[in-house]
């Protein structure tokens, strides 16, 4: 059985914690230990400031974040209508050549969680899903 919660949240800044601690929270009921909690919390947290940081400025609508907790498993979607952005110019940093602070968001995500499908249409939005595995041992 899968359990879904969604919500609605402001794009302003100070919304990202409540959306950071309400997930810890699920993940934790959910049985995840405290290192993945610690993962997700990060991820969800680069995805929503992604929306918050890179949303048009007009872009001060809600975002939805909807998780959807399985037996082994968190989905946790981000998905805004912010205006979209053309996926095929992202590229993961190259640390050694260009050691920039910022740009990061999407290479982190990716790096904490199991599965990341980022999908973006330019004048629409962007979807963020991300996937976590309870690992049982």
């Amino acid at each position: 059985m899968t359990d879904i919660l969604k919500f609605s949240v402001p794009g302003k800044p100070e919304y990202v914690g409540m959306v950071r601690l309400a997930i810890s929270s699920l993940a934790n009921c959910a049985g995840f230990d405290i290192e993945a909690i610690e993962d997700i919390k990060v991820a969800v947290s680069e995805a929503c400031t992604n929306v918050v940081c890179h949303g048009k400025s007009s872009c001060e609508v809600c975002y939805e974040v909807a998780c959807e907790v399985g037996d082994d498993r968190m989905i946790i979607s981000v998905i805004d209508q912010c205006g979209g952005y053309d996926i095929t110019k992202y590229h993961s940093p190259v640390f050694e050549e260009d050691p920039k602070e910022g740009g990061l968001g999407i290479f982190i995500i990716k790096a904490l969680m199991d599965e990341v499908d980022i999908l973006s249409e330019l004048g629409a939005g962007t979807s963020i899903k991300m996937v976590k595995y309870i690992s049982r041992f």
